[in-house]
């Protein structure tokens, strides 16, 4: 088991990372999930396309995702712990449902190229008024709100600051499928902004996410291409979960941003009772 983006033991977002997965069927992968009951646990299987070093399945409590960022982070710490090395020694290659997902490892920090956006564009008035409902906020109180979804269905809502995003207590349960990320500015601090992601369960209730790669990749998207951020930061979230996550937002020289965190193993061992 991978703690992913905490600045210390136990304070990120865990993740359980299953190695030669190959064996499993989809349905294993499932039940697994369920009953660990993490927001996600990762499959790591042998790569179906040559670039890629490794291939990995991606599964939330009730589907499986085509991407999302701590199980990137924590499924590459988990490959790389086990002893293998990438084709390419500046970069490691994931397969996943979104097609490759390129990683760098620098000291202490691993970090994935964010992927492109599956979904942009301001949300209709009737998706925003949803999530307004959800939050439990009032209109005027949305600062900006857009589609940010690189595959989990993230729609981005900004608020005024991180106080405002820390002060959010939304509704426990939801009727329909929602994943809504929320940021804010922070004053001063480590971190520039602060991050807060609720979405349901299989079973309706609301979750928030601990710490959100996938989330914050675009939400990092979002902030540049509108011109609200034009250089690297650090965004804290899990802080109304009694976490310190702090996820590392860069630019290159060639305008490709970058999601980076900590990952340390924390749990080791032996599936029994599957292939």
């Amino acid at each position: 088991m991978i703690d992913v983006f905490g600045t210390g033991p136990l304070s990120g977002n865990p993740l359980a990372v299953v190695l030669g997965a190959d064996g499993l069927t989809t349905d294993e992968m499932q039940r697994l999930t369920r009953w660990l009951n993490l927001s996600e646990t990762t499959f790591l299987l042998s790569p179906t396309r040559p670039e890629a070093d490794y291939r990995v399945r991606i599964f939330s409590l009730d589907r499986e995702l085509p991407f999302a960022g701590h199980p990137t982070l924590g499924s590459c710490h988990a490959w790389l712990a086990s002893g293998r090395r990438p084709m390419n020694e500046t970069e490691i290659i994931q397969e996943c449902g979104v097609g490759l997902v390129s990683i760098r490892h620098q000291p202490g920090l691993l970090s994935f190229r964010a992927p492109s956006l599956l979904r942009a564009g301001p949300p209709s008035q009737e998706e925003l008024n949803e999530a307004i409902e959800l939050l439990g906020i009032q209109a005027q109180e949305v600062v900006d709100a857009a589609w940010v979804d690189n595959g989990p269905g993230w729609l981005g809502i900004r608020l005024a600051s991180a106080d405002k995003v820390l002060a959010l207590n939304p509704q426990r349960h939801w009727p329909r499928r929602i994943d809504i990320g929320v940021i804010g500015a922070h004053s001063q601090g480590d971190a520039a902004f602060e991050v807060r992601a609720f979405f349901n369960n299989h079973l309706g209730t609301i979750v928030e996410d601990p710490v959100t790669g996938s989330l914050n990749a675009s939400l990092a998207q979002w902030l540049f291409s509108s011109g609200v951020v034009d250089e690297s930061y650090i965004a804290a979230q899990g802080t109304r979960l009694g976490l310190q996550g702090r996820v590392h937002v860069s630019c290159d020289a060639a305008g490709q941003l970058w999601i980076g965190g900590r990952t340390h193993t924390q749990v080791t061992g032996r599936l029994q009772g599957l292939p």
